[in-house]
């Protein structure tokens, strides 16, 4: 399984607002379009700061998802013009699970 485990650091003050978009709109978007996501989580220590993860079944998969998605109109028309003013920098660490990786609880299979 490949994770993406995203940290994104947004404009001051716009934490809730992002959240709030993410789990109305994003959250279903990406899932609709083949993704396992996680989050979005609010950072403890840095009241800017958001993270999420999303699982692929592999990186074909997960290449093939995202270009799909990226290149759709639910992200070009919905998405990105909403949530990308909200974001000041943002990172993503790509990894692979181990043979034992249990996934997480409750999380449907790939």
């Amino acid at each position: 399984m490949i994770i993406e485990i995203r940290h994104y650091t947004l404009h001051p003050g716009r934490r809730e607002d992002f959240i709030r978009y993410f789990e109305s709109v994003n959250r279903p978007a990406l899932r609709d379009a083949g993704m396992l996501v996680f989050g979005p989580m609010r950072d403890q220590e840095d009241p800017d700061k958001v993270h999420w993860m999303r699982a692929f079944a592999s990186e074909a998969e997960r290449q093939r998802i995202k270009d799909a998605f990226y290149d759709g109109p639910v992200w070009k028309e919905k998405v990105e013009p909403v949530v990308m003013p909200m974001i000041a920098r943002y990172e993503a660490e790509i990894v692979s699970t181990t043979d034992g990786f249990e996934g997480f609880s409750g999380a449907p299979e790939l």
